[in-house]
């Protein structure tokens, strides 16, 4: 893979080390200034403000010193409570939640803020001279060192509350079902309905399975989640060598060493036949990471969701309340998807068809959503009764019948299982009643189901 500036711009971001350094350098570049603006001034403090800068060099130092001192520490304590958070939330929640906690730009700040101070006082601390031949004690920068370190009594109780704030489950729920609707923003157009496919597309996918020799294939050199793929670049790619590309891998997919990615099959009109250079660009339009994120990915955070729901609903745990408000926040999610136009899996350049995509469609993202979930929920009519609830949400939100169907193919789904899962005839009932109160919402001309329920 080539160098992308994109992949290693993301993996800074979401690393904690990248801001705290940062502002440590920033720290540098503040202590400098004004140890240079203490020297190369008439300003003199102590006379003029004895009470702000009359601290002399040995109670400077002594300031500086223990200032630096207890920065130290409050970093080491704040870097101790944020692992203890990462764990506590890897084991209670899921561990693909972890990438959240160390992206969260609150908890780097506060890190970089501690080990900056203790830096910037490191620094005044070397300048200060006391002898009488060579006295030189920046009072300014002294001073600027204790209103810093008041600033650290501020972010510390941030921090607490911060981290205090973070770890409720609302929060960790609120705050991957955001980032889930931001890569939906980003993926899917906001208007409603969905557009019919290009007439092409079905031929060129029989074309495709017919002339499969004629398809040059592209293989990757390196194994991880297909994290993102430009999709401008292929596109600006296959119009400018005349060829079509079918991508193979969707967002998220896993891919070993030597898995095909792409496979390209130039235009007949093409004036001359694509060059090994040419085929080997191809990758550099694709990232390829250790693990998944929620930049292109809706699917991933649709998981973190589903994930969370799972681990509450597990024998060990047992916690249907948090269950049931990461079923909330799932109905939110395909609530919203409902509602979006899913791109076509054809690109054209405007003249001829020329990238060939691989995406989930609708009733794949439900069955992502719900199918799991309904899985595990055995015996509990509370959670069937909410994950009815969240299907009406959708089902209110689908301005298509083949969208209602698979809304409506799910709730029978999930009726089913309650029928034959539910240990008292009450609950049954329970969950009967609700389904025959929301069905209006998804109910679809029977033709549209049976040809569902046949493709799926």
């Amino acid at each position: 893979m080539l160098f992308n500036p994109q992949q290693y711009w993301q993996k800074l971001r979401e690393s904690l080390w990248f801001v705290p350094c940062l502002i440590v350098l920033g720290a540098c570049g503040v202590a400098y200034g004004v140890i240079e603006f203490d020297a190369r001034t008439s300003f003199d403090g102590d006379k003029q403000f004895p009470l702000l800068f009359g601290a002399g060099a040995e109670g400077s130092r002594g300031m500086l010193t223990a200032i630096a001192g207890s920065m130290l520490t409050v970093a080491a304590l704040v870097f101790s409570l944020t692992l203890s958070s990462i764990s506590q939330v890897s084991s209670q929640y899921s561990p693909r939640v972890l990438r959240n906690f160390m992206s969260d730009r609150g908890n780097q700040v506060v890190m970089g803020y501690f080990v900056g101070v203790f830096t910037y006082c490191l620094i005044v601390l070397g300048t200060i001279r006391g002898t009488d031949e060579q006295r030189f004690v920046p009072s300014t920068a002294v001073l600027l060192g204790l209103v810093f370190a008041l600033g650290g009594v501020v972010a510390l109780i941030y921090f607490i509350h911060h981290i205090a704030e973070s770890l409720q489950t609302g929060t960790i729920l609120q705050r991957i079902s955001e980032e889930t609707l931001q890569a939906m923003n980003r993926m899917f157009p906001k208007e409603l309905g969905e557009p019919a496919e290009l007439p092409e597309s079905e031929a060129l996918l029989s074309a495709f399975s017919e002339n499969a020799a004629t398809w040059r294939p592209v293989r990757t050199s390196q194994a991880g989640y297909v994290q993102r793929i430009d999709g401008p670049a292929l596109l600006e790619w296959a119009t400018q060598h005349n060829a079509l590309l079918r991508i193979e891998q969707a967002i998220g997919a896993f891919v070993g060493e030597q898995t095909l990615l792409f496979q390209v099959q130039p235009d007949s009109a093409a004036a001359s036949p694509l060059s090994a250079k040419a085929l080997e660009e191809l990758p550099s339009h694709l990232v390829i990471g250790r693990h998944r994120n929620t930049e292109q990915d809706v699917a991933f955070g649709i998981q973190q969701l589903v994930d969370i729901a799972l681990r509450s609903l597990s024998p060990g745990i047992n916690d249907t309340t948090t269950a049931i408000m990461a079923i909330d926040y799932l109905g939110l999610t395909s609530q919203r998807l409902a509602s979006r136009t899913f791109p076509s899996r054809l690109r054209s350049d405007g003249e001829q068809p020329r990238v060939l995509t691989t995406a989930l469609d609708f009733p794949g993202y439900l069955r992502l959503l719900f199918d799991l979930v309904r899985l595990n929920a055995k015996g509990n009519h509370t959670v069937f009764r909410r994950l009815l609830r969240a299907l009406a949400l959708t089902a209110e939100a689908a301005h298509t019948k083949e969208r209602k169907s698979a809304v409506h193919t799910q709730a029978t789904l999930l009726l089913s299982y309650a029928e034959q899962t539910l240990a008292t005839e009450d609950e049954k009932r329970s969950v009967r009643a609700l389904h025959a109160e929301l069905l209006h919402f998804w109910e679809v001309p029977l033709s549209n189901r049976l040809q569902y329920q046949a493709e799926a």
